[in-house]
């Protein structure tokens, strides 16, 4: 390739960098969403800590290296009228050939000791009765939170006490999918068939952005889900209403869009049963967002409705054009008012 060739490529490469960083993508992740400088969790700061150590040892090695490449730049320049007498240099120096090999095994092994350490800590099983244990299970595209010491379970929104550790099961449904809370620690592979385990905690109350870190399909990029991390007595209360009974129907409207609920949704939205392929909606009045990624209103419930693959490309949901817009407001406020 000519050097002209060459140059234009990287010039292409760097006007399609300015354009992609002119990208809004406000309206799917707010500027903090992939915060990990910034934890909240346990995991995150030992991380954080392991990032700074590295750092560390790498600033050091790169001021010896830039010191002895100066230093060496300066003695042997080429100077005009002088002439190297290269007799006098020995060929190779044994001290320093040890020294140079010694160093960079010493920082190895610095480095070592300490990722060893933390991730002996972090794979270690929590035990006692305030341990929180979360099933999770990856979908194309969207998140399922089973509680079973609760007894239900909900999708793309997760809470979790402040300050305490909450232990997560792992696995998939259909192909390979990474589980990360960046704010709150590591990531954990999402493997049908197999079981990994991840324990996390917060730190301070919030609401926290997780997402899906390994390429599964079109709408990867956009299998999002939130974690809401609350105080003990605001998780109770969490907890109570999504252990209830869901609200009674009670307006006309209501019942007429309980009605296509239950002719057209119910076999894929099935409540408890294992064999249903979308989420449960039984309490999905009190979500704050519609498929992880929109502001949970009612516009944006029914764009949703509408055609839901032109929001999340490759979504199994169908699209459900055939209501009119009374049916489609009338499904819209049964929906919302599950609680």
């Amino acid at each position: 390739m000519s050097r002209k060739g060459l140059w234009r490529i990287l010039a292409v490469l760097a006007l399609a960098m300015l354009v992609l960083a002119g990208c809004d993508s406000s309206k799917i992740l707010p500027s903090d969403a992939l915060n990990v400088l910034d934890p909240k969790g346990t995991a995150g700061e030992k991380s954080l800590d392991l990032i700074y150590f590295s750092i560390a040892i790498m600033l050091v090695v790169f001021a010896i290296v830039m010191a002895i490449f100066i230093y060496v730049l300066v003695k042997f320049r080429k100077r005009e009228g002088v002439t190297l007498d290269r007799s006098k240099y020995k060929d190779h120096n044994t001290v320093l050939e040890i020294i140079w090999t010694v160093l960079p095994i010493a920082a190895l092994v610095a480095l070592a000791i300490p990722t060893v350490k933390y991730t002996f800590d972090l794979a270690e099983v929590p035990k006692g009765d305030d341990v929180l244990v979360v099933e999770v299970v990856g979908h194309q595209y969207w998140w399922e939170f089973k509680y079973p010491k609760q007894g239900f379970k909900t999708a793309q929104e997760l809470h979790i006490p402040v300050g305490k550790k909450v232990h997560f099961k792992i696995t998939g449904t259909d192909v390979l999918h990474a589980f990360w809370v960046p704010a709150l620690g590591g990531k954990m592979d999402v493997i049908p068939g197999r079981v990994n385990e991840l324990t996390l905690d917060a730190k301070k109350a919030g609401l926290y952005h997780g997402k899906c870190a390994e390429l599964c399909g079109a709408s990867h990029a956009l299998m999002d889900f939130k974690v809401v991390a609350e105080e003990q007595a605001d998780f109770d209360k969490w907890i109570a209403k999504m252990s209830a009974p869901p609200a009674p129907v009670v307006t006309a409207k209501e019942k007429q869009g309980e009605e296509i609920f239950n002719s057209s949704c119910i076999k894929c939205h099935a409540g408890m049963d294992p064999k249903r392929e979308g989420p449960d909606l039984t309490k999905f009045g009190n979500r704050q967002s519609i498929a992880g990624i929109l502001k949970y209103d009612e516009k944006n419930l029914k764009a949703w409705l509408k055609d839901p693959k032109s929001i999340k490309p490759g979504t199994k949901m169908e699209k459900f054009d055939f209501l009119n817009d009374q049916e489609l407001d009338a499904l819209t406020q049964y929906l919302m008012n599950r609680k």
